[in-house]
């Protein structure tokens, strides 16, 4: 499977638990964690208020479920596929755990740190850097984003 469809496959997951993640009324963003080989070894939804924990965002999730079936916090080699820009925490969370390649579909205005707001993940003077992929399926990620805040206001 080319790149660019492997990502599109892996974003339909995630936008699957953001589904969920909405479900629980929760901000619907939803991540996976896939290894070296492409198998998933983590997924995540926003689960802040299911959990009144405001580290649950869908990254940090999968992250976690990452690590724990991996048995070791080193992510070396994997990839996690999110909805939305990551926010500044969880870009912190995708350093320290040493993944390789973040994928998000919608941007993060007024929170991203993966380019639009400040650019963590490719910081120069950091010990790690992530190679990032914009805009896999944003449309599909922005209007699940929009449908949720709409319902709301």
């Amino acid at each position: 499977m080319r790149p660019a469809a492997r990502d599109e496959a892996l974003m339909r997951l995630a936008l699957d638990e953001a589904a969920a993640a909405e479900r629980s009324a929760d901000v619907p963003v939803g991540a996976v964690v896939v290894d070296a080989t492409g198998a998933v070894i983590g997924t995540g939804r926003n689960e802040r208020e299911l959990r009144h924990d405001p580290t649950a965002h869908a990254e940090v999730v999968a992250l976690r479920e990452a690590a724990e079936r991996r048995g070791a916090w080193r992510l070396d080699g994997c990839a996690l596929v999110v909805t939305l820009e990551p926010c500044v925490m969880c870009a912190g969370a995708i350093l320290a755990s040493r993944v390789e390649r973040v994928v998000f579909g919608a941007w993060d205005e007024k929170a991203g740190a993966a380019g639009s707001v400040v650019d963590l993940l490719r910081e120069r003077r950091l010990p790690h850097r992530v190679e990032v992929v914009s805009g896999v399926l944003a449309a599909e990620a922005e209007a699940q984003l929009r449908a949720f805040f709409a319902e709301r206001r």
